[in-house]
């Protein structure tokens, strides 16, 4: 045992000796390994979303896998502005000019050294599509300069766009499935979305094969019922569709327009003003004895042109294929003014990120916020008023009603699942298309293997 201790202590002392500076020298290289290794297998995305009352910045740090990094303390960096790029129709450059402030702001996030890696991508919506003439493109073409010659992200000219409905719907129905974890599972175990904006309204769900291939073919030009994608290495067929001019703010105009010349049952006893809608004017004039729900809820099913002819076995409005419901369809995640609205009338706590609604609930609460008058509604929803919109809650809301029950023939009591928000892993992403938006963008790029995309 002696002889085995003295061996021992031999071959230690023996053995040549590292210092503390080679210690911690191995130890730094083996730490720049990994970051170096964590650089290349990982990327942010920057996301401009133009929408129709503002723009916002979205920038998302992802791994090899396609899963977020933290950013901070949650999982995406958010800001917003206004008003929206549609604001400055006759002045291009400006514009441009006021993503600044939030371009500087993303440029804080992405270090400078990775900035030229990282993607950027604007997507401008329904509203700028409705600029006369060419103010749309030019607006495009000023903010495509800009983020070429201020900045040093990597910016494709295509990159700048407006997003067409299509990519709306699926970017959106990415989201809230990638959000949810339903990504890579089989269609049926997958969520469908409602996303009301302020020029449109878009419908997206998952389908199966056989309803895919049967699917009905539409004019040239239109966008194709069906959008095919691979996600998470499983091939998905979404029923996808965009309903231009039926948004929250493009509604009113549409509900308005059936009332030139007379008082509209929507509105509120007490309002007379105008409602001004791109560009456009509209009267805006209530009955002596206010609002009528039915006779509202009549006026709208004409603006949603419910009883135009479906060339197809079902159709939700004006003719449109309605996917052929399903399983994908089961479950429906709504959002923008699915949730603002209710919010704002106080049907929910306006601290909770999501929460179930069903249509009957709207229809209960139009008929109670119908028979107020408009100084009454003022004081009943202040959010409202400081929006300058209380004289169109009653409309707002029997037209929520109307478009889920009668125009996408839901059932009354059917269970949707509202949200501005959405829980992921610790933290919470916004339920909007940016983040659809940016998994598209990084999956494009040569480091990563293709794991989401459409075709």
């Amino acid at each position: 045992m002696e002889f085995l201790i003295k061996l021992i202590t031999f071959l230690l002392f023996s053995m040549p000796a590292i210092t503390s500076s080679q210690y911690l020298g191995n130890n730094l290289l083996t730490s720049r390994k990994i970051f170096l290794k964590l650089e290349e297998i990982s990327s942010y995305a920057v996301v401009f979303d133009a929408g129709s009352t503002g723009s916002r910045i979205h920038v998302y740090h992802f791994n090899q896998n396609l899963d977020l990094l933290h950013i901070g303390k949650g999982v995406e960096y958010y800001n917003k502005i206004t008003p929206g790029l549609s604001s400055y129709a006759n002045n291009p450059e400006q514009a441009a000019k006021s993503l600044i402030p939030l371009l500087e702001q993303a440029e804080d996030v992405v270090s400078p050294n990775l900035q030229p890696k990282t993607p950027v991508r604007l997507g401008a919506t329904a509203v700028l599509r409705l600029l006369n003439g060419d103010a749309s493109e030019k607006i495009l073409q000023s903010v495509r300069g800009l983020l070429s010659n201020r900045s040093t992200f990597n910016v494709q000219p295509e990159a700048v766009s407006i997003i067409d409905g299509t990519q709306e719907g699926s970017y959106l129905w990415v989201t809230v499935n990638y959000a949810l974890g339903n990504l890579g599972k089989k269609y049926t175990k997958t969520v469908g979305v409602i996303d009301l904006g302020g020029g449109s309204v878009q419908m997206a769900y998952a389908v199966s094969k056989k309803t895919a291939k049967n699917a009905p073919k539409v004019a040239d030009g239109d966008d194709p019922y069906i959008k095919k994608g691979v996600l998470k290495g499983i091939p998905y067929d979404l029923y996808v569709h965009s309903y231009l001019h039926f948004g929250r703010e493009a509604s009113r105009a549409e509900i308005l327009k059936l009332t030139p010349r007379s008082s509209n049952p929507c509105l509120l006893a007490g309002f007379n003003g105008i409602y001004t809608y791109s560009g456009e004017e509209f009267k805006a004039t209530a009955y002596t004895s206010g609002a009528n729900f039915n006779k509202c809820k009549n006026t709208i099913r004409k603006a949603l042109k419910l009883n135009y002819p479906c060339p197809y076995q079902n159709c939700t409005f004006g003719g449109i294929w309605n996917g052929g419901g399903g399983n994908g369809q089961k479950n429906l995640f709504a959002s923008s003014s699915f949730f603002y609205l209710p919010e704002d009338t106080g049907m929910v706590d306006a601290s909770t990120p999501n929460f179930i609604l069903r249509p009957v609930d709207i229809e209960t609460k139009a008929k109670g916020t119908c028979a107020l008058n408009f100084e009454d509604a003022k004081s009943t929803y202040p959010f409202l008023d400081k929006k300058n919109v209380a004289s169109y809650v009653c409309m707002d809301l029997i037209y929520q009603y109307v478009l889920l029950v009668d125009g996408f023939g839901l059932d009354p009591l059917q269970k949707i699942t509202s949200g501005k928000e959405i829980e992921y892993q610790d933290a919470i992403v916004e339920a909007a298309l940016p983040l659809g938006n940016a998994v598209e963008a990084i999956s494009a790029l040569p480091k990563f293997e293709r794991l989401m995309y459409f075709v």
